[in-house]
């Protein structure tokens, strides 16, 4: 679930979802960007072993890791959303990456 979820923040860049499932994935793709800051083909591979996607790891490296060269962490933002979900009154949430 949380490879999954974190596959699909790094490819699109912002995901709505529940805030507990949110808070889980924040701290692997944290992880995951501060790997990704330095390119080099073992980080790639230990990128690749995490996430099991060509397409996320080369997002990864080639979109995502470029913009925090320069920051030290803090890299994803989760937004609380004020409405529950519609069928079991859930609590929802965005989780995005920080402009």
């Amino acid at each position: 679930m949380v490879q999954g979820l974190a596959m699909e923040l790094i490819i699109h860049g912002k995901i709505r979802t529940t805030e507990t499932k949110a808070k889980a994935i924040k701290p692997f793709v944290e992880k995951l960007v501060t790997l990704a800051k330095v390119d080099s083909i073992a980080n790639r591979r230990l990128a690749f072993t995490k996430l099991n996607n060509k397409e996320a790891v080369s997002a990864l490296f080639s979109t995502v890791a470029p913009k925090f060269r320069q920051r030290p962490g803090g890299y994803t933002r989760i937004l609380k959303l004020s409405e529950g979900r519609l069928g079991d009154g859930a609590k929802e949430a965005f989780i995005a990456f920080v402009e």
